[in-house]
């Protein structure tokens, strides 16, 4: 039963990702392939990672990956910035505009939060946080 409920929930947020990724990709000027889109994404994600981090993570070779970054960097979605001790290292940062271009995620994590916490009893809210905490490390 909870099997099934939890593949229900997990099909039904990527299917919200996506449209919101499509619906973001159609409707914005200098906008960004799919690629491009999820590449910004895993960056934003990883938490400035340089691009060996980068390219391991994604299994994809350091050219092609830099090839991404600078992709990206052209169109002012992320920057990269060289290490103080190593010049030869640099870590990838998303922008201002990444922020702008991703703000209705956010919003909607919140009134999607909002909603379960006015449905719910706080004892019920801290018991699916700790739900919540249990399936994040497991993913990890």
């Amino acid at each position: 039963m909870i099997e099934n409920q939890f593949s229900k929930l997990f099909k039904l947020l990527r299917l919200s990702g996506y449209r919101s990724i499509f619906h973001k990709l159609c409707n914005r000027e200098g906008s960004l392939s799919a690629t491009e889109a999820y590449a910004a994404d895993v960056i934003y994600l990883l938490d400035e990672p340089t691009i060996k981090e980068f390219s391991a993570f994604l299994g994809i070779s350091q050219p092609n990956a830099s090839y991404k970054v600078n992709s990206l960097i052209a169109k002012g979605y992320i920057e990269k910035e060289l290490s103080e001790t190593d010049r030869r290292t640099a870590r990838l940062r998303v922008t201002e505009k990444f922020h702008k271009y991703y703000d209705e995620t956010e919003a909607a994590v919140r009134k999607v939060a909002g909603a379960l916490e006015e449905y719910y009893s706080p004892a019920e809210i801290e018991l699916f946080e700790k739900m919540l905490i249990t399936l994040s490390k497991k993913i990890s």
